[in-house]
């Protein structure tokens, strides 16, 4: 329910989105659109300054590269409620607006004794922005616990649900990346198990659990393991501008890792969607070029870990980019294997 002193919607002409990014890049955008009550949406898209004018969604801009200002509109959802919409002797369903911080969706879902989320703790962002990515961390991922998507669809000009198949869930992957500008993604609904069998065995988590004293782990000391780990490995975008993991791991053909492994055996290889591919740590190969640390003016990598780009403080958009495509060409160089960034590229192309 909207409170009766806040506006379904707002709209600022030229608006800085240095603070809706995590890169913390200095952009402006012709128009931002706030929509709080998305039921409005629709009569707002039609408003004749936004009407025909080329439209960018936001979250919380935590995986995205602003390479420069941007015209039209820029869009971001205001609405941050969350509700229980359904027990189950093993579940629970919930729905999440579009604008719910995702970390404090995944603690608020600990708090009600709901599990699956635990992994995916600490990753910046939105709810709404989560299935476009299909994020995720430690061996999970959100597109395993949505049950459906609700959001307008621009080309059929309709409100519309996805469930779980129509969203094409995959690596990082989702219909919402294959078709960016058809779906306007309004809240998600998650169904979680009460109980859920523990994802222990990735990237250190049991070695902290050890660190932490837990013999046996429940989702919540999960969940404080991830964000121990996170919090050593990754810079706070608060004190210093960036997006997280910055490029995909490749997930190459096995015939080519093994190929891989004999020149190179130390290099991490994980399991993949299928039998006969694997997915190798674009980290690793970064770091091995000797990127990790490096900097180049106020753009660089990040000490802490090979696979985050980071904004010292006036870096552009554009020279982020350059860093990025000159570290692709190197990995590209030494291995053989071609390196993709993770976050949305604005104003640019791959």
């Amino acid at each position: 329910m909207m409170s009766a002193s806040m506006p379904a919607w707002t709209l600022t002409e030229n608006a800085s989105l240095k603070a809706l990014n995590t890169f913390h890049v200095d952009a402006v955008a012709a128009q931002l659109l706030e929509v709080f009550e998305p039921s409005v949406l629709p009569e707002v898209l039609a408003l004749p300054q936004v009407a025909g004018q080329p439209l960018l969604v936001l979250g919380s801009g935590s995986n995205v590269l602003i390479a420069g200002d941007v015209a039209g509109t820029v869009l971001v959802f205001g609405n941050r409620n969350i509700e229980i919409l359904e027990h189950r002797a093993d579940h629970t369903v919930v729905r999440a607006g579009a604008g719910v911080n995702w970390h404090g969706l995944v603690m608020w879902s600990l708090q009600q004794g709901l599990s699956g989320l635990e992994n995916l703790a600490l990753i910046p962002g939105t709810a709404g922005a989560s299935p476009i990515q299909n994020i995720g961390a430690y061996g999970a991922q959100v597109g395993e616990f949505i049950q459906a998507v609700d959001a307008w669809d621009r080309v059929e000009q309709t409100w519309v649900r996805l469930d779980t198949e129509a969203c094409r869930f995959g690596y990082r992957d989702s219909v919402f990346k294959h078709e960016p500008d058809r779906y306007l993604i309004t809240s998600i609904e998650l169904r979680l198990p009460l109980l859920h069998e523990l994802r222990l065995g990735y990237a250190g988590i049991g070695e902290e659990m050890q660190a932490m004293g837990v013999e046996l782990p429940v989702a919540a000391d999960v969940a404080n393991a991830v964000i121990n780990i996170r919090r050593r490995k990754l810079p706070d975008p608060d004190v210093l501008g960036n997006a997280g993991s910055f490029f995909k791991n490749p997930v190459l053909p096995l015939e080519q890792v093994e190929v891989l492994l004999q020149h190179y055996p130390e290099l991490p290889v994980f399991p993949a969607d299928q039998d006969d591919r694997r997915k190798v740590s674009a980290a690793w190969m970064i770091e091995t070029c000797g990127w990790k640390g490096y900097r180049d003016g106020d753009s660089g990598v990040a000490p802490s870990h090979a696979l985050v780009l980071v904004n010292y403080g006036a870096a552009s958009g554009e020279q982020l980019l350059a860093l990025a495509r000159r570290i692709s060409a190197s990995v590209l160089e030494t291995f053989g294997v071609p390196i993709e960034p993770e976050p949305r590229l604005i104003g640019a192309q791959w």
